[in-house]
């Protein structure tokens, strides 16, 4: 006579999986608001680069004010940048920062920073 034993059963609960989801939910809603600031972002350095050709901070601020129009940028104006010189090349740096409501009174803030080449 033989006597079979028992296998441990191996892998996650139901009450685990459902753990599991909503968290993956609530970081994926978080990525999701995430998401278009960190694009916003890029464009503000596209547009920081092409505004760095100007050669006064009049025509510098007025170039970065027509591409956050076409670019549609609205975290930051041409009177938020910081415009100076090293050497020949002029350099614009610019920080701002957005903050995304998650739930109740919590929020998530995000601080961006940069400057031309």
């Amino acid at each position: 006579m033989t006597v079979q034993t028992k296998s441990k059963q191996r892998g996650i609960s139901f009450i685990g999986l459902i753990f599991v989801g909503g968290v993956l939910a609530m970081a994926g809603v978080v990525a999701a608001q995430v998401f278009p600031t960190v694009l916003e972002f890029m464009a503000v350095q596209k547009a920081v680069q092409r505004a760095a050709a100007g050669q006064s901070v009049v025509e510098v601020r007025s170039l970065f004010d027509k591409q956050t129009e076409v670019d549609a940028i609205s975290s930051i104006t041409g009177k938020d940048l910081e415009v100076g010189k090293q050497g020949d090349k002029v350099v614009v740096k610019f920080a701002y920062q957005r903050e995304i409501h998650l739930v109740g009174p919590a929020f998530l803030t995000l601080k961006y920073t940069g400057q031309s080449k």
